[in-house]
């Protein structure tokens, strides 16, 4: 037994013999994690020009200064973290069940700082064999299997549980605001063949702010921005389209359009999550992380893949802040633990009590990652 499941299990066993309502007041009734895209930690954390609300809240809050991606590119952190594996692929291709993708990233052409003979001839095929469709666990199975609800909110989403890969479609070019690949819920078979799950997974706009306002929220949130939002970007042309020209990628140089957009979707975000009766009246726990940086390297830890001569295929350093409702804003930890979406998962896992996940089994700075949440 791990040192972490060993400490998982004197835990639980402490709060079931307080009885219910103590396991339940050990943790946050509510979890938010908002995933961000794409920034390196220090184009965010310092960056008070174009962040100045993520800084303020860095600077009052809890701020983990060693938070990695799991891995390259966006679609596999998301099932790290919903998951615990990262199901062995490298690309950001669409669900299906005949969908297949070689790598894209650490291979040759890949166009970006992860170019290079990086994976293993087995990570290769792995990854160029893998249907998009993924059978395993997940954590809404973990969570529904204990009486927990859940909830994904995605921004430009047309409507719940819609299969398609990018939104909207304006003048016959397909915007890609809403992207399936920020969505992991649908790429597991066990939430595509529910009607009941899929109701789930809904537009941002609108279900969300309803949900806050009736108090109807469940105990796990998960919010996607779209790419105007989230800090990804989209192309200068798509960009014009929607009459946000600050959210096209620029020719050079820092995104500062991209992250503006992004602090002002989390301020909005943040401060209606913090003024709403489920955060006055509760324990609740908001998580702000990234995916991944900007490919500028790919540094890592804590079963992020290996790959030829024992290098580590990380998704490199980001930033991660945690607000809690009991947080006065006085007394701000920072936290210097390497961690990453697995330890996320496994800090999540061990809060309520739910039985691990894949590689967030064997992740013991999950203990030390629990100290954010207080």
């Amino acid at each position: 037994m791990t040192l972490l499941k060993t400490l998982r299990a004197s835990a639980f066993a402490a709060l079931a013999s307080c009885g219910i309502a103590g396991a339940a007041d050990a943790a946050p009734k509510h979890v938010f994690v908002i995933m961000m895209e794409n920034h390196a930690y220090d184009e965010i954390i310092g960056n008070t020009k174009d962040a100045p609300f993520i800084n303020q809240l860095a600077s009052q809050y809890n701020l983990e200064t060693e938070y990695y991606g799991v891995t390259h590119p966006s679609l596999p952190n998301y099932l790290a973290l919903a998951s615990g594996d990262f199901q062995g692929i490298f690309d950001d291709c669409p669900a299906g069940t005949t969908v297949t993708c070689a790598p894209e990233e650490f291979v040759p052409d890949s166009g970006d700082n992860t170019a290079g003979h990086f994976l293993t001839k087995k990570e290769t095929r792995i990854a160029t064999n893998q249907v998009h469709w993924f059978k395993g666990d997940n954590i809404v199975d973990v969570l529904e299997n204990h009486g927990m609800s859940w909830k994904g909110y995605f921004q430009s989403m047309p409507q719940g549980g819609y299969d398609v890969e990018y939104w909207p479609v304006i003048n016959g070019t397909t915007v890609k605001l809403y992207a399936q690949k920020h969505n992991p819920f649908l790429y597991f078979s066990d939430i595509r063949n529910s009607d009941r799950r899929l109701s789930q997974i809904v537009p941002f706009k609108k279900n969300f702010e309803d949900d806050l306002v009736s108090g109807n929220v469940p105990d796990f949130v998960f919010i996607a921005p779209d790419q105007c939002h989230d800090m990804h970007g989209i192309s200068p042309d798509q960009a014009a389209l929607i009459d946000l020209p600050k959210c096209g990628y620029p020719d050079s140089g820092l995104d500062h359009g991209a992250i503006q957009l992004g602090d002002q979707f989390l301020k909005d975000t943040v401060t209606k999550i913090m003024s709403s009766s489920v955060w006055q009246k509760g324990s609740s726990s908001i998580v702000i992380v990234w995916d991944e940086d900007d490919y500028s390297g790919f540094a890592g830890c804590c079963s992020s893949p290996v790959g030829r001569h024992g290098i580590v295929l990380g998704g490199a350093r980001v930033p991660m802040i945690v607000i809690n409702s009991g947080d006065t804003g006085e007394n701000p930890t920072e936290l210097n633990v390497p961690a990453n979406h697995y330890a996320l998962l496994a800090t999540i896992e061990a809060l309520w009590g739910l039985p691990c996940l894949g590689n967030s089994c064997s992740i013991e700075e999950s203990g030390q990652l629990q100290s954010m949440f207080r």
